[in-house]
């Protein structure tokens, strides 16, 4: 759910205003992926031995480059300690202007408290600008500047500040001699946005993390590590054994004897030390004699680290691995190991690490060199040769890469193409369990085994990667003459439409499509068609547009398709068999829930099908066959090209299934002679742009909305209430309208907007008695059907009709002034549980 994007410039010269704006820029790439709190490091200064600088803050990107280039309000002062002082003035606003005060104290807040009402609200300023030296003998977070001794300074002449608007508090956001025209020959530098999975948003829980004072080593991290806290042991599990001892023992003697008194002594000291010492019971039980250190370490990171003196800040699972990456280095050095390499260190981190994650690392004592490691989330190499052109057929292995000869270059590291591509269209998509090097321009890559390696700080055989190279343009990243990349997304989808179907439809002499061909299922769709079942997976918006897909499928194929939640089918672990076709479908191909349950139906045997929009991806590579929808890239959170291609590409799926079938030949022409016509018709329903928008004037104020549907626009129904709750954040639920008696005609009365779906299908007379049923008590009706049906779906002249729900969501978000691409407590791609 965050996004990771790392700058290495090797043998160029970049001026640090440069390097700055490439962090920023490619974390705008992927702040759809998160975008409650950001953060960057990059080098103090052209001395190796200088800390890197650590820049956090809460809010989007943009919150924390106006921090980065002072233009908060005011100024910021920086002591020697590591934590500087950040002087806010409402009444002054000086971007990118520092300015030091002479002779200024820190003291506790009780004190400024003293000294302001001493001195009153009139500061003198003075043109002097001598370093700061404060004195920090207790926690520095709870100090305020001694206002009596700062003196005028020319630019703030005659400005009054108050106790209402002067504030005194304490941030790592920048350093007074931060220089922007400073050049860098060698430079590494890596940034974060961040989506809060553990602790809350604020700059101490953003990234990157750091090992402590001096930052010796920083990390950025996509993912979730799920052994860095010692687990709760108040439960009675432990302790099963132990009492089964003590039932059998009383009852085959009856009375106590020495062995049964013994067990009861052990049961309650066990107890009591667990009450008082969880984690030494936790030790005890898993790190007693026999048990690997290692993997007792595993456990207990956080605790392990804490014993050895470790301090922690934030509330995340991130800070354990640049503490314990400063922990093994620590313990080398302090063995005599004064080579070890930064990999090295990096593979025994990674080694105690449980969970899913991707991991950029970056150190004071490895300068200019920086490394990468996956398992589960996805993470990719960009690669920028600055004296050769870009070449497919390029390939590299550890230091035998070309790059690595002195030739100028530039290195990126991003969760996503959509950051790299205005750089470079070389990448090489990084597979779990690989480490990345990389070091005086050259790439190294090893592949980790946590089986191997026990207990040395050893590295594994390098291996052999080919880099691939990008299909996409950098207008397809940008909004163009759009206000927001949902509205664009929206009114790019005949052309998406048309790119899903390109090559896939085939049209026969007379102009018409016959047939469908899909590549990527040709070797599989005989064994497809012997399954006993096709099982959907899904997550959200991919969860309903199979949904959507599920009556052409069974009408096609002839075979009963099951609807599974990704989450569900895991946690339950539900019957799949050999027999099955299990298809998931994802547009990122990256969702956690979605790859767990693959990763169970691979285990049960199923043949796997993959539906994506992302080229690579991990649903791509761990399915046994698939189709990519070709949608283009999407950008806003609420998906809305690539749920239209899904459909697309689910509907071709029947199709092909259902291609040896003589019986529903008639059908099956008439469906792709819809489809072919499919995206001229969105495009005439686009041209609806205004009406909607006066319709979502009318819902602006409305706290809830709900939306009826049959048949197969039960999934439009699904999926247009999900649209109204994203992005417009109001209260929204997809009705099955056949469930309208058992419960939500309840609801209705004349104050609630309710929205019905009543195209012209199977199920449309249905859909016009629930309109009258609905009428009739007085329910405010906005009608969704085919046109031309305008007079049988209105009942009295009373109802509204809308055709695109997707213009309405959009709409009604802006007009309620919410930010459509970044909707509250969402990502657009959600790579942890």
């Amino acid at each position: 759910m965050c996004g990771i994007f790392a700058y290495l410039n090797y043998n160029v010269t970049r001026e640090r205003r440069y390097i700055l704006e490439v962090l920023f820029n490619g974390l705008r790439r992927l702040e759809y992926r998160g975008y409650d709190s950001a953060g960057i490091s990059i080098d103090s200064s052209n001395q190796t031995s200088d800390p890197p600088l650590l820049f956090r803050q809460e809010g989007n990107i943009e919150s924390l480059v106006k921090s980065v280039y002072h233009e908060l309000r005011g100024t910021v002062l920086m002591g020697s300690s590591r934590y500087p002082v950040e002087w806010e003035v409402s009444a002054v606003r000086y971007p990118m202007e520092l300015i030091e005060v002479r002779n200024i104290t820190i003291i506790k807040k009780k004190r400024f408290q003293q000294i302001w009402r001493e001195y009153g609200t009139q500061v003198e300023c003075d043109a002097k600008f001598p370093s700061i030296q404060p004195s920090f003998e207790h926690d520095p977070r709870s100090f305020y500047a001694d206002l009596s001794l700062v003196t005028s300074h020319p630019k703030l002449d005659g400005v009054s500040f108050s106790d209402s608007n002067i504030d005194f508090t304490c941030s790592d956001v920048a350093a007074t001699d931060l220089n922007l025209e400073e050049s860098f020959s060698v430079h590494a530098g890596i940034s974060h946005t961040r989506w809060a999975t553990h602790g809350e948003p604020a700059p101490k829980n953003s990234h990157p993390q750091s090992s402590g004072a001096g930052n010796d080593f920083l990390v950025v991290h996509n993912g979730i590590i799920t052994n860095y806290e010692v687990p709760n042991l108040s439960h009675d599990i432990l302790y099963i054994p132990l009492l089964v001892q003590l039932l059998i023992g009383y009852s085959q003697f009856q009375r106590p004897n020495m062995l049964w008194m013994v067990n009861l002594w052990f049961l309650i000291t066990f107890y009591s030390v667990e009450c008082f010492f969880p984690s030494t019971v936790y030790l005890l039980w898993f790190g007693g004699e026999g048990h690997d250190t290692a993997s007792t370490m595993g456990k207990v990171l956080k605790e392990t680290l804490l014993r050895h003196g470790f301090t922690f800040e934030s509330e995340t699972d991130t800070e354990v691995i640049p503490k314990l990456a400063k922990f093994i280095f620590d313990k080398a050095n302090e063995e005599g190991d004064q080579s070890v390499t930064f990999s090295q260190v990096v593979l025994e981190v990674i080694r105690h690490l449980e969970g899913a994650y991707a991991l950029t690392f970056k150190s004071r004592h490895y300068p200019n060199e920086l490394i990468a490691c996956k398992r589960g989330s996805p993470l990719l190499l960009g690669v920028k040769d600055l004296e050769e052109k870009a070449s497919s057929g390029s390939s590299f292995s550890d230091a035998k890469f070309p790059s690595s000869n002195g030739q100028p270059k530039e290195l990126f590291l991003s969760s996503d193409a959509n950051a790299l591509v205005e750089h470079t269209k070389k990448v090489l998509v990084i597979e779990d369990g690989e480490v990345v090097h990389i070091k005086d321009g050259g790439v190294s890559i090893y592949k980790f085994d946590k089986g191997k390696n026990g207990g040395t700080l050893s590295r594994p055989a390098s291996v052999q990667r080919a880099l691939s190279i990008l299909e996409m343009e950098v207008e397809q990243i940008n909004k163009g003459k759009y206000e927001h990349y949902m509205q664009k997304e929206i009114h790019e989808q005949p052309e998406s439409l048309t790119t899903t179907m390109r090559g896939r439809l085939i049209r026969a002499g007379s102009c018409k499509a016959k047939t469908v061909l899909l590549g990527g299922l040709k070797d599989h769709l005989k064994t497809i068609r012997r399954s006993r079942r096709i099982v959907f997976v899904g997550c959200g918006t991919s969860y309903n547009a199979a949904l959507a897909a599920r009556s052409i499928v069974e009408e096609l194929s002839g075979i009963p398709v099951t609807m599974e939640i990704a989450s569900d089918l895991v946690d339950r672990q539900g019957p799949i068999y050999r027999e099955d076709t299990a298809v998931f479908v994802s547009q990122s191909g990256e969702t956690a829930d979605t790859l767990l349950a693959l990763e169970y139906a691979l285990e049960n045997g199923a043949l796997c099908v993959g539906i994506t929009n992302t080229v690579g991806s991990a649903i791509a590579r761990h399915t046994h066959c698939g189709v990519h929808i070709n949608a283009g890239c999407e950008i806003g959170v609420a998906s809305t090209k690539a749920y239209t291609s899904q459909i697309v590409v689910m509907a071709m799926l029947a199709l092909a299934i259902g291609a040896d079938t003589l019986s529903n030949q008639a059908r099956r022409e008439a469906i792709i002679d819809g489809l072919f016509y499919l995206p001229r018709k969105v495009k005439a329903v686009l041209k609806l742009d205004e009406e909607m928008k006066d319709l979502a004037k009318l819902l602006i104020a409305e706290q809830s909305l709900l939306v009826f549907g049959r048949g197969y626009n039960y999934a439009s129904a699904l999926e247009g209430a999900l649209k109204v709750k994203e992005v417009a954040l109001m209260h929204s639920e997809g009705i099955l309208a056949g469930e309208m008696k058992h419960g939500p005609l309840a609801l209705v009365d004349e104050n609630l907007p309710i929205v019905v779906i009543a195209t012209r299908d199977s199920c449309f007379s249905k859909q016009q008695s629930v309109i009258q049923q609905l009428h009739a008590r007085k329910g405010r009706l906005i009608v969704m059907c085919t046109e031309g049906d305008k007079a049988s779906v209105s009942v009295g002249g009373s109802s509204r009709v809308i055709e695109v729900p997707q213009l309405l969501a959009y709409h009604l978000t802006v007009l309620r002034g919410y930010n459509v691409d970044q909707p509250r407590n969402l990502a657009k791609s959600v790579t942890t549980q």
